[in-house]
């Protein structure tokens, strides 16, 4: 058991340090920035819906 559990440990670092790659330290920035604005994008939209039903269900149970 403790034989297959070595080999998978070695198997799975040889891959992650030879066959990986991984981005650079600028195009990992790029990203994240592109991952952080779209979020923003993406939450400010949310809460404008929000904000936006918000207001119509009080207006219709003013009238009601």
């Amino acid at each position: 058991m403790s034989n297959k559990v070595s080999g998978y440990l070695q198997e799975t670092y040889n891959e992650l340090v030879h066959k990986v790659s991984w981005p650079s330290w600028t195009d990992l920035q790029s990203s994240s920035i592109v991952v952080m604005v779209a979020s923003l994008i993406i939450a400010l939209l949310i809460f404008a819906m929000d904000f936006g039903f918000q207001q119509i269900f009080q207006f219709l149970y003013k009238i009601f």
